[in-house]
């Protein structure tokens, strides 16, 4: 019964392609005209208190067809019969009442003005345009309620607990309901506003505040949490996943208002809520028109444009159409993938894969000679903390000769900027990687002092996602059923999503003009035992019961707290918001030079002690954080 019940609702709806369209058709007419019958039956039986005289009984049948003819032509002009049933609403009804007083008061006016049947009751007439619309909208009603009804008691279906009882949470309750094919049903809302609390919407109760998330989940036996407000604020999404901690469902969001615009709300929109919706800061935003005119038919290059920020970089470059881009990286897995990567999604930009190691200078030359960039970004250097304190020689080799190799020959080829990409590490170092970073900002500041191209440095904080960051271990380490290692319980850092840097690096070409470090306002620190915690939670998992955090305390070289500035740089405000200008001493020029000129020779020959003294007193603010064990 059910199922024949739901396939004549589904040939009513038009489901069976364009034959099944036609059939459609012709039963909903037919259904309509079988309800006129009806209204003007029952119009009869109200207005004689159902005991109809011979004479109106008579009269009744007589003129059925004229009503008939009248009403179903009202609805025919008024395109009743297209409407889909399980859509309709507040607008549909309203044409249905529209177009049933319109054919009543047609009838009326052939009735008795046009064919002097004066005889034909009124309150009839009245009664069969009002009866009409009650049985038309009636049964439109009593179908949607129906398949709702289905969408309820269907065992499989998953059961979701909306955060958000606002517009958008409304319209995606009621597209849940409509369609079928999502498997997914409301079973109520959470919302702060106080005045929403135990209302219905559509029949879904408003059980509580968000902060009731979690139990609201348990009692109504949600299988999953979705967030139906796209404007929430990251303070919001931060409190809603604090109220969901414990619940072992997995947690969506919708997305950005902005992401909605023009379309309606819907559960097809809805995503798993991710890193990028955590950061304890909005997200950061730069005019990538700027951008348009110093990249547009230039040639750039990019080195180690393999990893993690360097293929962004080639990404977000490639749409603004440069004349050639040139991917510079020592690993050909890398490169083959990101070159296959680019030409199919942008065919008309010249892509230039070439192989190579930044710390070979007649390679880096060759490569400059051949390609002639207009704009360099040096991407390419060791970032792995713990490892660089056990392989310092290696870190030095290509985060300073490196970079030094490749500054050299953008400015014999006269290149018109070249941008370093740094990192926060290189603020007050207590790394070998942070220090190696800290002197080629240095190195690339003195750069600029002579020549034709612009040197400019880019300082910014942890990645979301990138290579060897947190992000990628904490994944895996759930997956595989935990614990997930956190280093220790204070440990903060700053972070920022992978786009986001990539639009500081891209907004530092247009800026700069020569000699600068510019740093993002990255907001506060974040815990990365509450980022990990996070994930858990994220995962449909509870922390502490079915994923532990283990701590394993501090590595070599890794400090609590990172910083952006240090004591004595000056912080200056640059045309955009939320991003500074650091001003500070350089490294003496005249030492850090003859330290330059003699490494090609002299790093093979010292060893851990020597090497880690010379940088101590190149950068005077180096405090390694614990002894390092190098070789």
């Amino acid at each position: 019964m059910k199922q024949s019940t739901a396939g004549l609702i589904r040939l009513m709806e038009g489901r069976y392609g364009p034959k099944g369209q036609n059939y459609r058709s012709a039963l909903v007419v037919g259904i309509q005209l079988v309800l006129v019958v009806a209204a003007n039956l029952t119009a009869f039986a109200l207005r004689f208190d159902a005991d109809i005289p011979l004479l109106y009984s008579r009269m009744m049948w007589k003129y059925l067809p004229g009503v008939i003819l009248a009403f179903s032509g009202g609805f025919w002009v008024m395109g009743i019969h297209r409407g889909l049933w399980r859509y309709v609403g507040l607008h549909d009804l309203g044409r249905i009442f529209w177009a049933s007083l319109i054919s009543a008061t047609v009838f009326y006016g052939i009735c008795h003005w046009g064919l002097g049947w004066v005889e034909y009751p009124r309150s009839v007439i009245i009664l069969t345009g009002l009866l009409t619309g009650l049985y038309l909208a009636g049964v439109r009603v009593a179908v949607r309620w129906f398949r709702e009804w289905l969408r309820i008691i269907e065992p499989t279906t998953r059961r979701a607990l909306i955060v958000g009882a606002g517009n958008a949470g409304e319209l995606l309750v009621q597209d849940m309901l409509s369609d079928g094919g999502y498997n997914c049903r409301p079973v109520g809302f959470v919302d702060d506003d106080p005045v929403k609390y135990r209302m219905n919407i559509h029949g879904i109760p408003v059980v509580g505040t968000i902060d009731d998330t979690k139990t609201a989940a348990e009692k109504l036996g949600a299988d999953e949490i979705i967030i139906a407000i796209p404007s929430a604020s990251t303070l919001v999404k931060q409190k809603i996943l604090s109220a969901s901690e414990g619940c072992s469902v997995p947690i969506k969001i919708l997305p950005n208002v902005k992401h909605l615009l023009g379309d309606m709300v819907s559960l097809h929109q809805v995503r798993p809520m991710n890193l990028d919706d955590l950061l304890q800061r909005e997200p950061i935003q730069t005019d990538r028109r700027e951008v348009y005119p110093f990249v547009t038919e230039k040639r750039l290059l990019v080195t180690g444009a393999g990893g993690s920020i360097g293929s962004e970089l080639c990404r977000q470059i490639a749409q603004h159409k440069p004349q050639s881009l040139v991917l510079f990286e020592r690993y050909e897995n890398t490169l083959h993938s990101l070159m296959l990567e680019l030409r199919a999604t942008f065919p008309t930009v010249n892509i230039v894969p070439l192989i190579g190691d930044v710390t070979v200078p007649d390679r880096v030359s060759e490569v400059f000679q051949q390609t002639r960039p207009d704009i360099v970004y040096h991407a390419a250097a060791h970032k792995h903390v713990p490892l660089m304190e056990l392989n310092p020689k290696e870190a030095i080799r290509n985060n300073v000769i490196g970079t030094r190799v490749v500054a050299e020959a953008a400015s014999k080829a006269r290149v018109d900027r070249f941008v370093l990409i740094s990192t926060d590490k290189a603020v007050n170092p207590s790394s070998v990687m942070g220090v190696t970073k800290r002197i080629a900002e240095h190195m690339v500041q003195e750069f600029n002092s002579g020549g034709m191209t612009k040197f400019t440095v880019v300082r910014f904080g942890n990645v979301l996602g990138s290579n060897g960051s947190v992000v990628p271990l904490f994944y895996e380490q759930i997956r595989k059923g935990g614990p997930v290692t956190v280093t220790h319980q204070e440990i903060k850092r700053f972070f920022m999503t992978i786009p986001e840097a990539v639009q500081l690096v891209l907004k530092a070409s247009v800026m700069g003009s020569g000699g600068e470090v510019f740093v993002l306002d990255m907001g506060e620190q974040i815990r990365v035992a509450d980022l990990a915690r996070n994930m858990i939670v994220l995962a449909g998992l509870v922390p502490g019961k079915d994923i532990d955090i283990a701590f394993t305390g501090l590595r070599p070289g890794e400090k609590l707290y990172e910083e952006l500035f240090e004591e004595n740089e000056q912080v200056e405000s640059t045309a955009h918001p939320k991003i500074h200008r650091a001003v500070g001493t350089p490294v003496p020029v005249g030492e850090l030079g003859e330290w330059l000129d003699s490494l090609p020779d002299n790093l093979p020959k010292k060893d851990a002690d020597e090497l880690l003294h010379d940088l101590k007193r190149l950068v005077p603010t180096f405090h390694p954080a614990l002894p390092h064990q190098v070789s």
